[in-house]
């Protein structure tokens, strides 16, 4: 195993990467969509588990309240708890690799000793089974390596998601600090590497950052902003370029935009309905929107 000092850096990190890799930003604290299970409970908190398990008390099979309870839990530190509701989540489909390493990573909070146990490394390897550009995946098997002392080679699989991360992604600063201080620590030059580095010509990546509307950057202004201005900020943007998409559904690129919006906000089920909207008015673009969406990270493309 590697060192404490570095088990402590690269699991810092990947809170970073598992928040952003489920689509979630500074709007935690606004309201959403009723119909997702999750977006209600980020917007209302630790005080939402109960209704949460009482909506599973009534609907068991409900994939999306299992999800969200799971992030509930591992919010409010049960990670146990969290175990078990990603593990559930699972079961009830198999084959949605984002719960997979979801699972994962709670599963690695949950355990005192060991900082990568077998089971949480055999779900971060079952997600990249179905989705092999999972970034939480990629990101704690990488550490893995890290931790068993190969240092170089978490240092190039880093590297590696680091190219393939969009633009302007919510984890990109914190991986790239991780890189930073795995290198320091172990004498590893990579500063000129990361100088270098940049996300990956992928033509959804160019789409994504050519085209008008709420980028990144002005969804963390407006976090700065009273709650009640922030919704409005937020909502007027993501909700204008949506109308704009139905007297244009040609717009191949505002689709993307849409989608990548929706990621921001935490909306998963809005951005897959955008996804899936895309499609069917673009058919010929099909490969292209997919492609989109998977490096945006929509659920179940």
């Amino acid at each position: 195993m590697g060192t404490g000092k570095t088990a402590r850096i690269v699991l810092a990190a990947a809170a970073a990467i598992a928040v952003a890799s489920i689509g979630y930003s500074f709007t935690r604290n606004r309201a959403d969509a009723p119909e997702n299970p999750i977006a209600d409970v980020v917007s209302k908190g630790a005080r939402d588990i109960a209704s949460l398990e009482a909506r599973l008390a009534d609907n068991p099979k409900e994939v999306e309240s299992w999800q969200a309870l799971g992030w509930a839990y591992f919010n409010t530190g049960r990670y146990d708890d969290a175990v078990r509701a990603y593990r559930r989540a699972t079961e009830l489909a198999p084959g949605q690799a984002v719960l997979w390493s979801s699972l994962g990573e709670a599963i690695i909070m949950a355990s005192e000793r060991d900082p990568m146990p077998k089971e949480a490394v055999t779900a971060f390897e079952t997600a990249l089974g179905k989705d092999a550009a999972d970034p939480r995946a990629r990101y704690f098997l990488a550490v893995r390596k890290d931790l068993q002392g190969d240092h170089p080679g978490a240092i190039e699989d880093w590297f590696a998601l680091l190219a393939d991360t969009p633009p302007g992604a919510p984890w990109e600063a914190d991986l790239r600090r991780t890189i930073a201080q795995v290198g320091q620590i172990n004498n590893i030059a990579v500063e000129k590497r990361l100088a270098a580095a940049a996300p990956s010509a992928h033509p959804a990546s160019i789409a994504t950052a050519a085209i008008p509307g709420p980028t990144r950057e002005q969804m963390q202004a407006a976090s700065s902003l009273p709650p009640g201005q922030q919704q409005e900020m937020v909502n007027g943007m993501v909700e204008g370029l949506e109308s704009k998409l139905k007297s244009d559904p040609a717009n191949v690129q505002g689709w993307i935009m849409l989608m990548r919006s929706r990621m921001t906000l935490g909306e998963t089920a809005r951005a897959s309905a955008a996804y899936k909207n895309a499609v069917a008015a673009n058919p010929s673009q099909s490969v292209r929107i997919r492609d989109a969406a998977r490096a945006l990270g929509v659920p179940g493309v």
